[in-house]
């Protein structure tokens, strides 16, 4: 699954630390209601990217699912890091928050002036096969980050190192996959399952444009302020 919803800037519309971001309280209910929906799947382990976000959400799903599985934090399973996002102007700005999430990617394409689609992969896919290969588990919780499941899921469905960035990934969304033990190949079974909207008919907007166009209305009402 997805983490819950943040927000990732003030009100001025500049960046909050990505290590450090907590939960909203939507956040909190994305991740209770997911909890509630996992309440009776015998999940044996829970792994998170160790980000306080992941943690955050990977605790309250846990509670509300009534799970005793013990919590892993694996830090090569972090976000795809962005670039400072003042060093982009506007045109670069738009292109730089879609680009990598609008469809196949190429692996040289940057998110937000920072980490590569590529370099993501380099780091996401053995960290995903080593615990394919681990065969002391049966159902794992994964709770990572849109890019990465992004990344995950791309493979899962092509056995290929590409990245589908059209496969949308909404806070606190579930992800069921299912992999056999002694068949090849992997059974994707659902996608983006949001417990809190589940034909997700509260935006026609992606995440990544509903970020973009919060960014830009904050940054304006900052300027708007700083010149008063």
């Amino acid at each position: 699954m997805r983490h819950g919803a943040v927000e990732y800037f003030d009100e001025q519309g500049r960046a909050h630390s990505p290590d450090e971001v907590m939960l909203t309280s939507h956040g909190e209910a994305q991740a209770r209601a997911a909890g509630q929906l996992l309440r009776g799947i015998p999940i044996d382990r829970v792994i998170t990217s160790g980000l306080a976000r992941t943690r955050q959400t990977a605790q309250i799903a846990s509670d509300a699912a009534k799970l005793s599985a013990p919590h892993e934090h694996w830090q090569e399973l972090r976000e795809i890091r962005g670039g400072k996002l003042s060093a982009l102007g506007r045109e670069e700005l738009a292109m730089a928050f879609t680009a990598a999430f609008s469809g196949p990617a190429t692996l040289d394409t940057r998110f937000l002036g920072g980490e590569s689609v590529g370099e993501l992969l380099e780091r996401i896919l053995p960290a995903m096969q080593r615990l394919l290969d681990d065969p002391q588990w049966d159902t794992t919780l994964l709770v990572l980050h849109g890019g990465v499941n992004r990344g995950l899921l791309s493979w899962f469905l092509t056995g290929q190192r590409v990245f589908l960035g059209g496969i949308e990934q909404e806070a606190g969304c579930i992800n069921v996959i299912d992999v056999p033990r002694e068949a090849p190949g992997a059974l994707v079974r659902a996608i983006n399952l949001s417990p809190l909207d589940l034909l997700h008919g509260a935006s026609r907007l992606s995440t990544m444009e509903r970020l973009l166009q919060k960014y830009h209305r904050l940054a304006a009402s900052g300027a708007e302020r700083g010149s008063a």
